[in-house]
């Protein structure tokens, strides 16, 4: 498994010293201030590898560009509105660019609107530690009473709704503000930031739209682009839905192994397939990861190993994420399950067959606390969580 690890950029709070004293293997980056559904040209590409090629001195780092999260799918392509057919090109074109750049796996995902959600960014443990945390109550009064969202209260159950009710009625217009902010935030480093009214009229646009319809869109964008990347060499790994559940009215069409064998099934080359995320699809209790990693694992291209802590055992509900080896996902048995799955593409002659990984997220520990990194991406708690990864793998591998 080849250990990888997030930067986002010249001005990220972790930088690429921090990364080699981490002992990673591998950088995962993408090109945040390119606007999307806009080319990645080979001159930007080739400085973003230049910036990762060199330590702070400029001594030669030694790490590459590994692995691009995320080349993002335009809204205009989920909706299939606008220009997307033009987005749909310019794709290809990128995909172009990166092949000859010598990049090959490429995260995406087709989350409608937001590419994750959370409530609260630094979610404070009683060790001190803080993390990221989706409370399904502060959700509802964010979705309720403060974007007033047309129909929000009837996606909630009613004792639901009554707590959501009262938590709104105790928050100030800071508080809201800083709820707002927190679910809005979207990816970290992302061209785009929206503000109410953009969410607005996004999910007005997305209002028509049933999962089948979202389902439609993806399989069409895939059927164009898939066959590029398998010429080319490339590997294309959906990231699945974060939280894995429906929100806000949209769509979800990536949020479990069924959603996932559909996609696959749909266009069934391997160039199409799976960033296998353990947070994101472990935050329901009915996705079997282990099962998730032996049964489609020959589609996995990339893995995010992270855990989370279900505080219900509904579909829909609040959690945290985790220590790696602290949540509800069973991560000796996903990282032997992926072990077993490289024994398999060596013996079958596999040129990918070591699985590149990163450890995603990770506590706010230590001077993570002071360093104020991008939520979710501290220096300090990604390391920890790299070494117990390590430490699975030295084990199961002795």
């Amino acid at each position: 498994m080849r250990q990888t690890w997030r930067w986002f950029g010249p001005l990220d709070r972790v930088s690429i010293d921090d990364m080699l004293q981490a002992g990673v293997e591998g950088v995962v980056t993408a090109l945040h201030h390119v606007a999307t559904g806009a080319v990645w040209t080979p001159e930007e590409i080739a400085g973003r590898q230049r910036e990762l090629s060199v330590m702070t001195d400029g001594s030669p780092s030694g790490l590459k560009w590994d692995v691009v999260e995320s080349l993002p799918v335009s809204e205009d392509i989920k909706k299939q509105k606008g220009d997307w057919r033009a987005h749909i090109e310019n794709y290809k074109v990128s995909l172009e660019n990166l092949s000859k750049a010598g990049i090959e796996t490429i995260c995406y995902n087709f989350m409608p609107v937001l590419d994750w959600t959370r409530t609260d960014l630094a979610y404070r443990l009683p060790t001190g530690a803080t993390c990221m945390r989706f409370d399904y109550a502060d959700f509802a009064a964010f979705d309720i009473h403060v974007l007033k969202r047309a129909g929000a209260a009837e996606d909630f159950p009613e004792d639901l709704r009554e707590e959501a009710a009262r938590r709104f009625g105790e928050m100030d217009e800071e508080r809201q503000q800083a709820l707002a902010k927190n679910i809005v935030f979207g990816l970290p480093g992302a061209a785009e930031s929206f503000t109410l009214e953009d969410v607005r009229h996004h999910l007005a646009e997305y209002a028509a739209m049933s999962p089948d319809g979202l389902r439609s869109n993806f399989i069409a964008f895939l059927e164009e682009v898939a066959p590029v990347a398998e010429k080319l060499g490339l590997r294309l790994c959906c990231h699945p839905d974060d939280p894995p559940f429906g929100l806000l009215g949209l769509p979800r069409v990536m949020s479990t192994e069924a959603d996932y064998k559909a996609m696959m099934d749909a266009v069934d080359i391997p160039a199409n397939g799976i960033t296998l995320c353990s947070g994101s699809l472990g935050a329901r209790p009915d996705n079997d990861l282990p099962g998730m990693m032996e049964r489609l694992g020959d589609r996995v291209h990339f893995l995010h190993l992270r855990n989370v802590h279900r505080e219900t055992g509904d579909i829909k509900g609040s959690f945290y994420e985790s220590e790696h080896l602290g949540g509800d996902t069973d991560m000796v048995a996903l990282v032997a399950a992926a072990l077993a799955e490289e024994k398999r593409r060596r013996a079958a002659g596999r040129a990918d067959w070591n699985i590149p990984f990163r450890p995603d997220h990770g506590l706010d520990i230590l001077d993570d606390l002071n360093r104020k990194a991008q939520p979710g991406y501290p220096a300090i708690g990604r390391l920890k969580g790299l070494a117990e990864l390590r430490g699975i793998v030295a084990a199961l591998s002795r």
